[in-house]
């Protein structure tokens, strides 16, 4: 499982010119599902995302969690993101999960957040969606697991 988050401070996501999920501050976080992943997988994901300290304390540093902040998360699909890039000009997507398997384990994953966390938003698995960001300073980082 890949993870790319951005702090952020608004994202939102729409589809067909409807805003389906929306955060204030926080993570925005793509989401790309890998075949071998599974449950414990999403949960040590998620586990990280919730814990990465990637907010400023009040000396400047980056040592608070979106927990710690009180932040929105913003679960967003991106098949994409678990291409394979290694070479060529053209990404390769045999090392993304299946759409049946993929959706699976992204609707676990969103499940578990609200569960673990709020505020929690999400994009819509398999739509054609528009992303809008306002990334905070720029901070972005990928997380693999």
């Amino acid at each position: 499982m890949k993870a790319l988050l951005q702090r952020v401070s608004t994202a939102r996501v729409e589809v067909a010119e409807e805003t389906v999920g929306s955060i204030g501050q926080g993570l925005l976080v793509l989401v790309g599902v890998e075949p071998q992943d599974d449950q414990q997988t999403a949960d040590n994901m998620l586990k990280r995302l919730l814990d990465y300290r990637v907010f400023n304390d009040p000396q400047g540093r980056m040592n608070l969690s979106l927990r710690d902040v009180g932040g929105g998360l913003l679960l967003v699909s991106q098949f994409t993101l678990a291409a394979d890039t290694h070479k060529g000009r053209r990404p390769g997507f045999s090392t993304a999960a299946s759409p049946e398997h993929a959706a699976a384990l992204y609707d676990y994953m969103l499940g578990r957040a609200v569960s673990l966390h709020q505020p929690v938003a999400s994009g819509r698995f398999g739509a054609d969606m528009r992303v809008h960001l306002v990334n905070d300073g720029p901070v972005t980082f990928l997380l693999e697991n």
